[in-house]
């Protein structure tokens, strides 16, 4: 029987597939009770949330701090 392949090509290689999102759909859905989403919506939301982690880290990292605080939002 011949010994099958890991799925994904191994530790340590950048994958071409795009990152996994950091939102939920379906719970961007449910907060929004009193509109519809509409699908583009999505993707402008994981934007602003990736920039604003972004900018916290810069924030926290200029404070000489690897721990992101509620003050760095």
């Amino acid at each position: 029987m011949a010994k099958r392949s890991k799925a994904g090509g191994g530790a340590g290689r950048k994958s071409s597939a795009p990152e996994a999102m950091i939102i939920s759909k379906s719970r961007v859905k449910a907060a929004a009770t009193k509109c519809n989403v509409g699908s583009e919506f999505y993707g402008a939301l994981e934007g602003a949330v990736r920039d604003l982690i972004a900018r916290a880290e810069g924030r926290a990292l200029g404070n000489k701090r690897k721990t992101l605080r509620a003050a760095d939002v």
